[in-house]
């Protein structure tokens, strides 16, 4: 049996211990003539002798001596490395990288971020937010989240959130100022704040009624990728913005924010985690696409 790469250097450090072709075969579970051979392939490789042989001693060679003192180290870290590959550790550990909508994160701190980040204390965070969605794989990600309907269906996912449904929102003063629209072509008369989208183009408002779906494309006053940013601006009556119900709850609840078009608002969406691992958020069949 010939063997070659790290095998071949076992063996050459079998020999050496032993002085021994047969004691270096019963050390490593081989024939005598495996580790003859093994030795041989490697001395026709490097055009060297490492041993002198007789048929009643083996002893290494000057240049077989100092091959065996720069190879020894060496693999005794590699063999250190494999093992702690293999070992599974108690508890994850090491860096986390997600990629997430904007406002995604914020939303999902309190629910999911702080309780996992309590019960693995070692493992890192990274996540990076974006307008647009990206191949996880390609930019280095561990897991992504998304709308559900965005995740492909040979994918292995987890829901992440309750149910979402976007809003119409305005403050009461900027309602009282440009009036409440009462059907979506009404938003034609009204200064959106809008969500600039990674590819540049902005988000059309998606409205549904009875099996009618609109998409909107409205005038925009102020335009951001962020939806902290929108939320605010929003709020500062500066436009009429088109935000999930679950980032505005407070302002909702203390009349802050109105909603309007209510029979329009979409149905409800969730955040959906999906990725290339499995304690964490999901994980993939396959290479991990959107």
């Amino acid at each position: 049996m010939h063997r070659t790469g790290m095998t071949e250097l076992e063996v050459v450090l079998a020999v050496a211990r032993r002085n021994s072709f047969r004691g270096a075969a019963r050390e490593l579970g081989m024939s005598t003539t495996a580790v003859s051979s093994a030795v041989a392939g490697l001395e026709a490789r490097l055009k060297v002798r490492l041993f002198n042989r007789s048929t009643r001693s083996v002893a290494l060679t000057d240049v077989g001596q100092r091959y065996v003192e720069r190879i020894a180290p060496a693999l005794a870290q590699i063999k250190s490395a494999d093992e702690e590959a293999g070992v599974e550790p108690d508890a994850p550990s090491g860096r986390l990288r997600i990629n997430a909508p904007h406002g995604a994160a914020y939303l999902l701190l309190e629910p999911l971020f702080k309780q996992y980040t309590q019960r693995y204390p070692e493992v890192r965070i990274d996540i990076v937010s974006e307008s647009g969605m990206i191949d996880i794989v390609a930019g280095g990600f561990d897991a992504g989240i998304r709308l559900a309907e965005s995740v492909p269906q040979d994918m292995i996912a987890v829901a992440l959130s309750e149910d979402i449904r976007m809003l119409v929102v305005a403050t009461p003063q900027y309602l009282e100022s440009h009036g409440v629209p009462g059907h979506p072509r009404d938003l034609l008369d009204h200064q959106s704040i809008g969500m600039r989208m990674a590819h540049g183009g902005l988000y059309h408002w998606e409205l549904e009624r009875d099996g009618e779906k609109l998409q909107m494309e409205l005038p925009v006053r102020l335009a951001f990728n962020e939806l902290l940013a929108i939320k605010q601006a929003v709020v500062l009556g500066l436009g009429i913005g088109f935000i999930s119900e679950w980032f505005i709850q407070e302002e909702l609840a203390s009349g802050t924010l109105v909603p309007v078009l209510m029979p329009w608002c979409p149905g409800a969406r969730r955040l959906t985690g999906c990725g290339c691992i499995t304690p964490v958020i999901a994980s993939s069949r396959r290479d991990c696409a959107h």
